[in-house]
Order: structure tokens, then sequence, then C-alpha cells
């Protein structure tokens, strides 16, 4: 099993910025990918961005350009978020994943306001 534990969400106003982390424990394999993923009510989850081990990244394209994700080791990983839009409003879930094993964090809301 692996724990995801997620931090920075909050409010701020559009053009503003954020900075998520999440941080995983338990059974952790040297390879995976770790990223975040967003959610709005009455919507499917959708991908933000994500990085493996050997930093390999992928974005959604409606945040190139103004989000960063980045990891310091096999259990930490970043989401640096500028130019925030009020569009960008979601709770934004941690993602982990090796091989067929796949596991969320409990979510944290990002809300930005206009």
């Amino acid at each position: 099993q692996v724990q995801l534990v997620e931090s920075g969400g909050g409010l701020v106003q559009a053009g503003g910025s954020l900075r998520l982390s999440c941080a995983a424990s338990g059974s952790l394999f040297s390879i995976n990918t770790m990223g975040w993923y967003r959610q709005d009510p009455g919507k499917q989850r959708e991908l933000v961005a994500t990085i493996t081990t050997g930093g390999r990244t992928n974005y959604k394209d409606s945040v190139k350009g103004r989000f960063t994700i980045s990891r310091d080791n096999v259990k930490t990983v970043y989401l640096q978020m500028n130019s925030l839009k009020p569009e960008d409003t979601a709770v934004y879930y941690c993602y982990y994943n090796w091989g067929r094993s796949t596991y969320w964090g409990q979510g944290t809301q990002v809300t930005v306001s206009s």
C-alpha cells in the first residue's frame, strides 16, 4: 500500500500562484510516476501533470507554460502553479503509479477568484 499526503491548496486571486506538495509513504518502488489530476463537481477527473522518476513530464495543454511539476526523490512531488485562472478551480489529487497499481491522495481544494 501507498499513502499520499497533499498540502498547499487554498484560495488565490486570478494571476496568483500556489505550490502543491505531495509526499508518498509505504511500499514505494524506485521506478514510478507521480503527478496531479483535478476534478470539478460533475466532471471527470482530468490529468494536470505527471512526472516519472526519470524526469519525463506530461502536461495538460491548458496549463503548459503556467504550471511546473517537479520531484526531488522517489516519493515527493510538487506542482508550481503560476498565472492561475478561475478555470483552474478544482480539487487537485496527487497520483502515484507503478505498474498496474495506482494510488490517490485525499485531494486538496484550489480556488481561484476572478
